[in-house]
């Protein structure tokens, strides 16, 4: 299955289309995937696998995912949760993890963007540098 710059073009005005104010609405995700199955047309499986990549980037640039050594305490997470909305706007979704390996710190991950300020990182940094 090749795919043209073409279909590419047509994939990326699919993605603006199911944006709105910024966001991606699932409803109108939905209505596009629906039209391009039920229009039968040969171009439409590799167009929707390009569309679907947008869809995997552009969820992921909305979603941040923030672990920690412990369980934060309230007004940590209230604060760390203001910042990334300042930082990345509104409409992220932020899910918080607990991880000991990590030791003490903190990791947050949003989209391809990482800040990691873990105790474990630092211990590996310094290893490298060896």
């Amino acid at each position: 299955m090749k795919i043209t710059k073409r279909m590419k073009r047509n994939a990326k005005q699919l993605f603006r289309v199911c944006m709105v104010k910024g966001l991606l609405d699932e409803s109108r995700v939905r209505q596009v995937v629906q039209h391009l199955v039920a229009s039968g047309e040969r171009n439409s499986p590799p167009t929707l696998a390009h569309f679907l990549r947008l869809l995997k980037l552009g969820t992921a640039q909305h979603t941040a995912v923030i672990e920690s050594a412990i369980q934060l305490p309230a007004d940590l997470r209230a604060a760390v949760q203001s910042g990334l909305a300042q930082r990345y706007g509104p409409g992220l979704a932020i899910t918080f993890a607990q991880r000991p390996e990590l030791i003490g710190g903190m990791r947050i991950q949003v989209g391809c963007d990482v800040y990691d300020g873990t105790v474990r990182a630092g211990l590996e940094a310094l290893q490298r540098s060896f």
